[in-house]
């Protein structure tokens, strides 16, 4: 079997092993594929691996030896499932290889919205402190988590780690979506419109569909006390970036952070980029060695069980 990966550069840039997956038959991997390279580098796959690369009909139809597409993810929305259906191509991806990465990830943008810990350390090295009158200082309000309530929409699995991660700072935590496993007397189940309403931090975990495409609307956003903060590391389109950045500069909410926008790399007009106490970091909450080592071991392992004619995972 011929496998290509056409966009190994995020999981793997260099500080872990293709090595199990060379194993397993004759391996091409490149970092990055442009569309119009596509066809020409999977013409002859039998196994084809993506990450962010689309894999539209047009793809699928032109390339006749394809077996199996595994997505280097968990989020499917780059290959068009029914196209691979049709052709009889299982499709897989990952579930749950970063679940405590994202979950960390979260709660370090909220303490940076608390405590400002970057500006300040910043602030430190261009002389601030030596400058400073008395024996500390602070340029931002500073923030006690403890107390305050964590509204986490979507209580999945990464959304209920940060409920854990919540309730370890003191934080009382509601939810909103499908339960899953919940321990009752850690979290509150409530509607949309409370959580929105009565929480001082709303956290965004819920998956990416045409329902809740803009969930985070100006309406929404009016429903926030002026004191909150929003959160998002599922995806971006969860938001709408024109009426968040517009709650943001008028102080309708009190700040943001987010790891994940619409579109990504951004546009340089994104109105987020320059909206008041708005933190955005290059979805990377994913990104940790832990975690990509975990996704590897994973996709090798669905590649595996294709291979074996048992396959897992698969979302099609």
């Amino acid at each position: 079997m011929k496998i290509v990966v056409l966009d190994g550069y995020t999981l793997n840039p260099g500080d872990l092993s293709w090595d199990d997956l060379h194993a397993l038959g004759q391996c091409e991997i490149y970092e990055r594929t442009a569309d119009d390279e596509v066809i020409s580098r999977a013409k002859n796959a039998q196994i084809l691996l993506t990450n962010k690369t689309p894999l539209a009909r047009t793809h699928l139809e032109q390339l006749p030896e394809l077996r199996y597409i595994g997505v280097l993810a968990t989020g499917t929305n780059v290959v068009d499932l029914a196209a691979a259906r049709d052709r009889g191509i299982p499709v897989t991806n990952v579930p749950a290889y970063g679940t405590r990465s994202v979950a960390q990830a979260t709660i370090a943008l909220l303490l940076d919205l608390t405590h400002h810990v970057g500006e300040h350390g910043r602030g430190v090295r261009e002389g601030h402190w030596v400058r400073s009158p008395d024996w500390c200082y602070w340029d931002f309000p500073l923030i006690e988590l403890d107390g305050l309530t964590m509204g986490i929409v979507g209580f999945g699995r990464i959304g209920r780690a940060v409920g854990e991660l919540a309730h370890a700072f003191g934080m009382n935590v509601i939810a909103a979506g499908r339960a899953g496993s919940v321990n009752r007397s850690a979290v509150t189940m409530v509607s949309l419109e409370r959580l929105f309403r009565d929480s001082d931090v709303v956290s965004l975990h819920c998956p990416l569909t045409p329902e809740t495409k803009n969930l985070v609307n100006a309406e929404r956003l009016a429903w926030m006390k002026p004191s909150a903060f929003l959160l998002n590391t599922g995806r971006g389109p969860l938001i709408d970036e024109e009426a968040l950045a517009n709650a943001l500069n008028t102080g309708r909410i009190a700040g943001a952070g987010l790891d994940v926008l619409s579109q990504e790399p951004p546009r340089a007009g994104n109105p987020l980029l320059a909206a008041r106490n708005c933190i955005i970091t290059p979805h990377h909450a994913w990104a940790t060695r832990a975690a990509r080592a975990r996704l590897l071991k994973a996709a090798v392992a669905n590649v595996r069980a294709f291979l074996n004619n048992n396959p897992q995972n698969v979302v099609n």
